[in-house]
């Protein structure tokens, strides 16, 4: 049923090319800024952080936190960003010598469980640094996502993150594009059609399509 929802989306609105970002870093900055806010934003933060050369593990740790956090104001919520972005990378030089690759090679459980040790990274955010920068088979799961779900029945308000993560990853094989093309298309679809409010379900590319007929 899932493949189905799937190949509806890729049929009607193509690949997205997800995720933004230059080198496995910038979207891992990107994953932690991009909480609770809109990721035009989130760009004009990390192109402060551009301007100044500082989007390497070394520089962002010994940059003050008060610095980081001017610098990536236009993210909202500046100063808990900031602190979040700092554990992050702290967590990088103290356990993995300040090498991204290092984390990944671990694999995916065990460098879940350590990112989720982190303070401000939640599995969301984990899941996106593992999918999108490290090339793991994790599905995010976000807003969107459960959203659209619920309102094709194929999900219940009560399931919470891990449930709807659990049914995507033992109903799908473990392929990192297939999750990472997937997550986009339920991006594009949540803002585009799906929406809180009003939802333009008559031109949708999921319209029709409920649990009883994927």
């Amino acid at each position: 049923m899932l493949r189905k929802l799937f190949e509806r989306m890729y049929q009607t609105l193509g690949p997205q090319n997800w995720w933004p970002g230059d080198t496995p870093l910038e979207i891992c900055i990107g994953a932690i800024l991009t909480q609770n806010t809109n990721w035009q934003n989130v760009e004009k933060a990390i192109k402060n952080l551009k301007k100044e050369n500082l989007l390497s593990i070394e520089k962002l740790y010994h940059l003050p936190e008060d610095i980081l956090a001017i610098l990536i104001q236009p993210a909202g919520y500046f100063r808990v960003k900031a602190k979040r972005i700092k554990n992050f990378i702290n967590f990088l030089m103290q356990e993995y010598d300040g090498n991204l690759n290092n984390l990944f090679s671990e694999g995916l459980e065990k460098a879940r469980e350590r990112l989720l040790s982190v303070s401000g990274i939640g599995p969301e955010t984990a899941d996106s640094i593992l999918l999108y920068a490290g090339g793991l088979p994790t599905f995010v799961i976000d807003a969107y996502t459960k959203r659209i779900l619920i309102r094709h029945g194929l999900a219940v308000e009560e399931m919470n993150y891990e449930d709807l993560r659990e049914m995507f990853m033992r109903e799908l094989p473990p392929d990192p594009q297939l999750y990472n093309e997937y997550h986009a298309l339920f991006v594009e679809v949540g803002k585009r059609f799906c929406r809180p409010q009003k939802p333009l379900c008559k031109k949708c590319p999921l319209e029709g399509l409920s649990y009883g007929e994927l």
